[in-house]
């Protein structure tokens, strides 16, 4: 990256039958970014094959107004548009907004300037992180929460806002990525944000005003249906493994103070991390299990409401560890979940081998009985599986 206060940026603004909002849009971005914006800047419209005289009112305003450009696509698509601008820029920084300007234009220097200096990779605007502030219809916030909500459920990302119109990225680091991603419509947001995630990105979130226009072109039951379709379409490309990408790295933390006292580098709070998380994701998915074995043994045998109540909290036991305790490891998901299925066998056998002993003692017992039994017998096996899944299930990136 050049010096901070050199850093060029392209703001891409993609339009489809927008006559009518294009002039406003450009004369208040161009004035703005003339009068307040620090950086070398461009504005580009990316006109997606409109059937109006929105290219005709682009090239218009690219002639009265210095720094605005126009390149026209004959396909539709915003996912698109972006992928062809940002991908051709010659700029530092890649942006961009929607033609509505819904997002203020205050946010535009907090989005851009933790790029500049370098810090983050990726930068969002979000209109549900706190301090956001947005005016909008229920329906609207309605449908934006659950589907965010789907995203962190999903694929368990720490970004609140997927498709707020107003990004940012450093061009190094996004190129990589959008020769990965496939979306050319709506989607292409969270693909983008998902994928950057993945491969271990810093994504910094704008706090933004937002304002809705009821003059959208956003089909809203066809695009949550494509939504959903490029979120599976995103677990199955990360359970694969083809979701990594190779991206210029960032040099490991360093100590700022000359005199700074630092653990050795192979003790640095690594394993203490790994007990302390598995213990308490240990803690929750044994209480899990006792809450659920103890519900279904009403209707079902001992060896049965094991096996489900075992089944169940392994599945998310292992996807808590992965996502949380080996957070740094390497190892695919799907490859991670089919050796936790080996110990989970193990587990099983232990467990109910221990309750159907306990049952056999003593046949009389209560099902509260059984459930202590099976607490010591899974807390036992919770120390093994923790050996195993260190040494044997994840292992650290380098």
């Amino acid at each position: 990256m050049p010096p901070p206060d050199k850093a060029t940026v392209d703001i891409v603004v993609p339009v489809y039958n927008e006559e009518r909002a294009l002039p406003g849009c450009l004369r208040t971005l161009h004035s703005r970014l003339s009068r307040d914006f620090p950086f070398p800047w461009r504005i580009t419209v990316a006109d997606n094959a409109s059937t109006d005289a929105t290219l005709t009112v682009a090239r218009q305003l690219a002639d009265e107004l210095p720094g605005v450009a126009v390149v026209h696509l004959d396909r539709k698509g915003r996912g698109l548009a972006l992928r062809t601008v940002w991908g051709a820029s010659d700029a530092d920084i890649v942006a961009y907004m929607d033609v509505d300007l819904s997002t203020g234009l205050d946010g535009l220097l907090p989005l851009v300037a933790p790029l500049a200096s370098g810090h983050s990779d990726v930068a969002i605007g979000s209109r549900l992180a706190p301090g956001a502030r947005t005016v909008r219809g229920p329906r609207r916030e309605f449908i934006s929460r659950c589907y965010n909500g789907i995203i962190r459920l999903t694929h368990g990302v720490r970004f609140t806002d997927a498709q707020c119109g107003f990004k940012a990225a450093r061009t190094e680091v996004l190129r990589p990525l959008l020769q990965v991603t496939r979306d050319n419509a709506w989607f292409f947001d969270t693909e983008l944000l998902l994928l950057a995630e993945h491969n271990g990105l810093r994504i910094h979130e704008v706090p933004v005003d937002w304002v809705e226009d009821v003059d959208t072109r956003v089909d809203v039951v066809s695009t949550a249906t494509d939504d959903l379709r490029g979120l599976w379409r995103m677990a199955r490309l990360k359970a694969s493994g083809e979701a990594r990408v190779e991206l210029p790295r960032r040099p490991a933390p360093a100590a700022e103070h000359p005199d700074a006292v630092l653990a050795p580098a192979p003790r640095r709070g690594v394993l203490s991390w790994e007990v302390g998380c598995f213990a308490v994701i240990g803690v929750f998915s044994t209480l899990g299990q006792a809450l659920l074995y103890w519900i279904l043994r009403g209707w079902w045998s001992p060896a049965f409401a094991n096996l489900v109540s075992l089944l169940a909290l392994t599945v998310l036991n292992t996807e808590a560890n992965r996502r949380l305790t080996f957070r740094h490891s390497s190892a695919r998901p799907s490859r991670a979940h089919l050796r936790a299925g080996a110990l989970f066998v193990l587990g099983y056998l232990v467990t109910s081998g221990a309750v159907l002993l306990f049952k056999h003692a003593d046949p009389g017992a209560s099902p509260a009985a059984e459930t202590a039994v099976l607490t010591a017998a899974s807390v036992a096996v919770t120390a093994v599986r923790f050996v195993a899944l260190r040494q044997a299930v994840f292992r650290s990136r380098p």
